[in-house]
C-alpha cells in the first residue's frame, strides 16, 4: 500500500482524510483545502496513504507554522494521524521518516512538534515521538510540551513564545480557532447556541494570518477555549461535552 502527496494540482479531487463522508463538514473541509493550498507556496507538505483512510502527515517550515513557537530552520509537524485498523502497521514511523528526509534535503536542523503531557484528544502520543528520538525542549501550562528531533548539535533549541503565558481578559467563552481542522469550524455554531441558552457571552476569534497565529494567546491555534480569560481546553469539544463543561464552570462561579 503506497502513499501520495496532495498538491495544488490534485487537492480538488483527492480527500484530505478529515471528516470523510460527513455532510455537515463539507464547507469546513473546503475551507481546509483552501488553507492548505495557500500554505503549499510556503513549503507545506501533505502526505497520506493512498486509500480512503485517516493516515497522513502535514508539515511545513517552522518559520511558517501557525503556532507561537521559535524554531528557526526546523520543520514543524502540524498533524500526524493514523487511525482505526491502520494503527500498528508502521505507518506513523514511515510518515515521520518521510518528513525527516525532506527536512534534511532542505538543509534543516531538525523537526519540532507540539504534544501534551499525557494522551489528549487531537494531540499526538508522546511515547511514540520519544521512541522516534524526540526530546522535550520546552513546556507551558497547563499541559503543552514542545518536542524536537535535531541532527545538528549546534542548532538552537526550539521554544514556545513568551506571550502564550498571558491570556485574554474577556468575559464568558472565547474561542480562538483556525480553519486547519474541519472539526473546529464545524462545531462552533452549535456551541454558540448552548452558551446563548445559558446566557453566557460567547465570542469566536478566527486566526486568519500566520502572524496572528504566531502571536496568539493559545498554544493550539486550531482551537483554544477560554472562560473569563482562563484557558480551559484545546480539545475540539462536542456540543454535549460543552454543555456539561459550561454547567460546571457556571457552578464554580
Amino acid at each position: 500500500m503506497g502513499f501520495i502527496q496532495i498538491t495544488k494540482s490534485n487537492i480538488e479531487t483527492e480527500h484530505i482524510c478529515c471528516a470523510l463522508g460527513a455532510k455537515q463538514y463539507e464547507h469546513a473541509v473546503s475551507e481546509k483545502k483552501k488553507w492548505l493550498t495557500e500554505r503549499m507556496d510556503e513549503g507545506l507538505v501533505f502526505y497520506r496513504l493512498d486509500e480512503r483512510a485517516k493516515v497522513f502527515i502535514e508539515y511545513l517550515p517552522a518559520e511558517m507554522a501557525w503556532v507561537p513557537i521559535e524554531a528557526p530552520n526546523y520543520m514543524y509537524i502540524n498533524c500526524l494521524w493514523v487511525s482505526g485498523r491502520h494503527k500498528h502497521n508502521g505507518y506513523a514511523k514511515q510518515l515521520v521518516d518521510y518528513c525527516k528526509n525532506d527536512a534534511i534535503n532542505r538543509g534543516m536542523d531538525g523537526i519540532v512538534h507540539i504534544l501534551g503531557k499525557k494522551k489528549y484528544p487531537y494531540l499526538s502520543d508522546g511515547r511514540f515521538f520519544e521512541h522516534m528520538g524526540f526530546e522535550i525542549v520546552d513546556q507551558v501550562e497547563p499541559y503543552f510540551q514542545l518536542m524536537a528531533l535535531k541532527w545538528n548539535e549546534h542548532a538552537v533549541l526550539p521554544a514556545f513564545k513568551k506571550q502564550v503565558k498571558t491570556f485574554p481578559n474577556d468575559e464568558g467563552i472565547t474561542i480562538y480557532y483556525t480553519v486547519q481542522c474541519p472539526f473546529a469550524v464545524g462545531v462552533l455554531e452549535e456551541l454558540r447556541k448552548i452558551a446563548e441558552n445559558k446566557s453566557v457571552p460567547f465570542k469566536t476569534i478566527r486566526i486568519i494570518t500566520k502572524e496572528e497565529a504566531q502571536n496568539a494567546p493559545t498554544i493550539w491555534t486550531t482551537f483554544g477555549l477560554f472562560y473569563n480569560g482562563k484557558f480551559i481546553t484545546h480539545e475540539i469539544i462536542s456540543p454535549n461535552k460543552f454543555d456539561k463543561l459550561l454547567t460546571k464552570l457556571l457552578t464554580q462561579g
